[in-house]
């Protein structure tokens, strides 16, 4: 062993964070190897690396017996006690047969398997710092596409974004940095598969999290997330502390941090709600930007029926339906909504136990955009 390569070495234990053990033992691994091989020897060798001079010896161990079978895994006893009287019987004696040019097999034969070694611990390394990332997000830079995916560099690794897992509003080039969510990291033949997604509810979750110090300290908590990815989505949020608005965390000032989560998700529209452990108030919450007259609880099917203002209908359910169907995802209640009159006339508006009122001036000068939310 040269000096150059003790120094090689130190450097992969720098730059590639394997541990210098793990080296040397790939490599005695690979000389005992290209010993066996070169030397039609038998599997009793031992190498002996000497990091301090550089130097490699192979030494063959051999087993005292009484009767020798086989000379290359046995030695007499008498014999043995030639080279030490204290050898007795069943006792390992380990003899130098150190080739003289098996520097330069050895350095051919067990290149390959000291790359493969390497490469294996850099493999473990690589799975073991991402397998704890699993469910976390990360910034990475596209590297290029085919038909089935987008590759991601996140620095060691390259991770797949599948094509159901991209947002539909978004181009990806490469070189573009995006934000990604770690959706599952994998131990595979080729090494850790990490697979990572756009769409994932917990990307808009941990995007609120760097974004809203209350949250990441545990002040607010978001309860729930409803997504459909590059449209809009739903959070409800909630805080043990009554001196702390958690919808108004969230926005940030002048909506600022509410913002900024939107540019990083190309635009998409994002609804936040206060969570509350009471169906009635929750459910209308959920459906916000509406206002909700009365929200008639079904605690054995999980269903509610709500009641919204006649012009407020459509607000309510949304484009296509958008709306009802992130509140029901959000809050995990059916949700049917009736206009005001349709209650009436079913008999079912107003109750004497309706929960929830509103002062009609609560709706003679909102301005409320129905563009977007026309069926």
């Amino acid at each position: 062993m040269s000096s150059e390569l003790l120094d090689a070495l130190t450097l992969l234990e720098k730059e590639k964070g394997i541990s210098r053990d793990v080296i040397i033992d790939a490599i005695e691994a690979a000389l005992v190897s290209a010993y066996r091989r070169n030397f039609n020897q038998a599997q009793n060798v031992r190498i002996d690396l000497n990091l301090g001079t550089g130097t490699m010896r192979v030494f063959a161990r051999k087993e005292v017996v009484d009767e020798v079978f086989d000379p290359r895994l046995e030695i007499s006893l008498e014999d043995s006690q030639k080279l030490n009287p204290n050898y007795q019987i069943e006792d390992i004696v380990e003899l130098e047969v150190t080739p003289k040019d098996f520097g330069r097999i050895a350095a051919q034969t067990a290149k390959q398997v000291v790359t493969q070694r390497v490469r294996e611990a850099e493999r473990g390394i690589i799975y073991s710092e991402f397998i704890d990332r699993e469910e976390d997000i990360m910034t990475g830079i596209v590297q290029r596409q085919d038909s089935k995916f987008i590759y991601v560099s996140l620095g060691k690794i390259e991770a797949i974004l599948p094509a159901n897992e991209q947002m539909p509003n978004e181009q990806y080039k490469p070189h573009d940095r995006i934000k990604v969510f770690i959706t599952k990291v994998e131990k595979t033949t080729k090494g850790p598969q990490i697979f990572v997604s756009r769409t994932h509810p917990g990307l808009l979750k941990r995007l609120f999290e760097i974004e809203v110090p209350e949250i990441y300290d545990g002040t607010v908590e978001i309860k729930s997330v409803a997504r459909e990815a590059g449209d809009r989505s739903k959070i409800s949020v909630h805080s043990d502390n009554e001196e702390v608005d958690p919808v108004g965390s969230c926005v940030g000032p002048k909506g600022t941090r509410v913002q900024a989560v939107v540019n990083e998700l190309k635009g998409e529209k994002i609804d936040i709600v206060k969570w509350s452990q009471d169906p009635v108030v929750f459910v209308a919450n959920s459906l916000s930007p509406s206002k909700v007259l009365d929200v008639i609880v079904n605690e054995e099917e999980k269903a509610t029926t709500v009641i919204v203002p006649d012009y407020q209908l459509s607000l309510a359910i949304g484009k296509r339906g958008q709306n009802a169907r992130l509140a029901a995802k959000l809050t995990g209640w059916k949700i049917d909504i009736k206009s005001e009159t349709d209650a009436r006339e079913a008999g079912i508006y107003p109750r004497e136990e309706t929960l929830l009122n509103y002062d009609d001036n609560d709706f003679e000068d909102e301005d409320i955009d129905l563009s977007d939310d026309m069926e």
